[in-house]
Protein backbone atom coordinates (compact mmCIF):
# COMPACT_ATOMS: atom_id res chain seq x y z
CA UNK A 1 0.00 0.00 0.00
CA UNK A 2 1.32 3.45 -0.94
CA UNK A 3 0.55 6.05 1.72
CA UNK A 4 1.10 9.82 1.47
CA UNK A 5 1.70 11.35 4.90
CA UNK A 6 0.82 14.97 5.58
CA UNK A 7 2.42 16.09 8.86
CA UNK A 8 0.78 19.32 10.00
CA UNK A 9 -0.16 21.04 13.25
CA UNK A 10 -3.59 21.97 11.80
CA UNK A 11 -3.72 25.04 14.05
CA UNK A 12 -6.34 25.44 12.68
CA UNK A 13 -7.05 23.27 9.69
CA UNK A 14 -8.02 25.41 6.68
CA UNK A 15 -9.16 25.14 3.07
CA UNK A 16 -5.57 24.96 1.81
CA UNK A 17 -4.92 21.82 3.87
CA UNK A 18 -8.15 20.28 2.60
CA UNK A 19 -7.41 21.10 -1.05
CA UNK A 20 -3.91 19.60 -0.85
CA UNK A 21 -5.12 16.40 0.79
CA UNK A 22 -7.98 15.97 -1.65
CA UNK A 23 -5.67 16.57 -4.60
CA UNK A 24 -3.18 13.94 -3.43
CA UNK A 25 -6.06 11.56 -2.61
CA UNK A 26 -7.27 11.97 -6.19
CA UNK A 27 -3.96 10.65 -7.55
CA UNK A 28 -4.01 6.98 -8.48
CA UNK A 29 -0.50 6.30 -7.19
CA UNK A 30 -1.63 6.78 -3.57
CA UNK A 31 -3.92 4.31 -1.87
CA UNK A 32 -4.45 6.60 1.11
CA UNK A 33 -3.52 9.99 2.52
CA UNK A 34 -2.87 10.10 6.24
CA UNK A 35 -3.10 13.48 7.93
CA UNK A 36 -0.74 13.21 10.87
CA UNK A 37 -1.76 15.80 13.45
CA UNK A 38 1.53 16.88 14.99
CA UNK A 39 1.23 17.62 18.70
CA UNK A 40 4.45 19.67 18.71
CA UNK A 41 6.48 20.54 15.64
CA UNK A 42 10.02 21.23 16.92
CA UNK A 43 10.35 24.20 14.54
CA UNK A 44 7.25 25.93 15.96
CA UNK A 45 6.36 27.53 19.28
CA UNK A 46 4.15 25.05 21.15
CA UNK A 47 2.70 27.83 23.33
CA UNK A 48 0.55 29.07 20.43
CA UNK A 49 -0.94 25.66 19.60
CA UNK A 50 -4.51 24.74 20.44
CA UNK A 51 -5.07 21.53 22.40
CA UNK A 52 -4.00 18.52 20.32
CA UNK A 53 -7.33 16.70 20.80
CA UNK A 54 -9.20 19.79 19.56
CA UNK A 55 -6.96 20.00 16.47
CA UNK A 56 -7.49 16.29 15.82
CA UNK A 57 -11.27 16.64 16.03
CA UNK A 58 -11.26 19.73 13.77
CA UNK A 59 -9.29 17.78 11.17
CA UNK A 60 -11.70 14.84 11.37
CA UNK A 61 -14.70 17.13 10.95
CA UNK A 62 -13.07 18.88 7.98
CA UNK A 63 -12.93 15.63 5.99
CA UNK A 64 -16.17 14.04 7.15
CA UNK A 65 -18.04 15.02 3.99
CA UNK A 66 -15.11 14.90 1.56
CA UNK A 67 -15.68 12.85 -1.57
CA UNK A 68 -12.27 11.30 -0.76
CA UNK A 69 -13.08 10.41 2.85
CA UNK A 70 -12.53 6.72 2.11
CA UNK A 71 -8.90 7.52 1.13
CA UNK A 72 -8.16 10.15 3.78
CA UNK A 73 -7.36 9.11 7.34
CA UNK A 74 -6.85 11.62 10.15
CA UNK A 75 -4.24 10.19 12.50
CA UNK A 76 -3.12 10.79 16.07
CA UNK A 77 -0.12 8.45 15.80
CA UNK A 78 2.29 11.12 17.05
CA UNK A 79 0.29 11.72 20.22
CA UNK A 80 1.86 8.70 21.93
CA UNK A 81 5.37 9.24 20.56
CA UNK A 82 8.08 11.32 22.21
CA UNK A 83 7.60 15.08 21.92
CA UNK A 84 8.58 17.18 20.13
CA UNK A 85 7.53 15.24 17.06
CA UNK A 86 10.32 14.50 14.61
CA UNK A 87 9.27 13.18 11.22
CA UNK A 88 12.09 10.63 11.10
CA UNK A 89 10.98 9.11 14.42
CA UNK A 90 7.42 8.78 13.18
CA UNK A 91 8.59 7.30 9.87
CA UNK A 92 10.72 4.72 11.67
CA UNK A 93 7.80 3.82 13.95
CA UNK A 94 5.45 3.49 10.95
CA UNK A 95 8.00 1.43 9.02
CA UNK A 96 8.27 -1.02 11.92
CA UNK A 97 4.49 -1.22 12.36
CA UNK A 98 3.65 -1.40 8.63
CA UNK A 99 6.70 -2.90 6.90
CA UNK A 100 4.66 -3.75 3.79
CA UNK A 101 3.64 -0.09 3.24
CA UNK A 102 5.49 2.59 1.31
CA UNK A 103 5.35 6.08 2.84
CA UNK A 104 5.72 9.39 1.00
CA UNK A 105 5.68 12.83 2.60
CA UNK A 106 3.58 15.79 1.50
CA UNK A 107 5.17 19.17 2.29
CA UNK A 108 4.87 22.79 1.28
CA UNK A 109 7.73 24.42 -0.56
CA UNK A 110 8.27 26.70 2.45
CA UNK A 111 9.11 23.60 4.50
CA UNK A 112 11.42 22.39 1.75
CA UNK A 113 13.56 25.48 2.30
CA UNK A 114 14.01 24.38 5.96
CA UNK A 115 14.40 20.70 5.18
CA UNK A 116 18.10 20.55 6.06
CA UNK A 117 17.16 21.64 9.60
CA UNK A 118 15.07 18.49 10.08
CA UNK A 119 16.41 15.67 12.22
CA UNK A 120 18.12 13.08 9.97
CA UNK A 121 16.83 14.76 6.80
CA UNK A 122 19.24 12.74 4.67
CA UNK A 123 17.71 9.50 5.88
CA UNK A 124 14.23 10.83 5.09
CA UNK A 125 15.09 11.90 1.56
CA UNK A 126 16.99 8.68 0.84
CA UNK A 127 14.10 6.44 1.89
CA UNK A 128 10.91 8.36 1.08
CA UNK A 129 9.39 10.26 -1.81
CA UNK A 130 8.75 13.92 -1.02
CA UNK A 131 5.68 15.47 -2.66
CA UNK A 132 6.13 19.26 -2.65
CA UNK A 133 3.29 21.69 -3.28
CA UNK A 134 3.70 25.42 -4.00
CA UNK A 135 2.60 28.02 -1.49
Amino acid sequence: MNIALYFVSFNPIHNGHIAICEYVASLEEYDQVWLVVSPHNPLKDSAILADEQSRLEMARLAFKSSKYNSKIKVSDIEFDLKKPSYTIDTLLWLGAKYPEYSFSIIMGEDNLSQFKEWKKWEQIINNHTIVVYPR
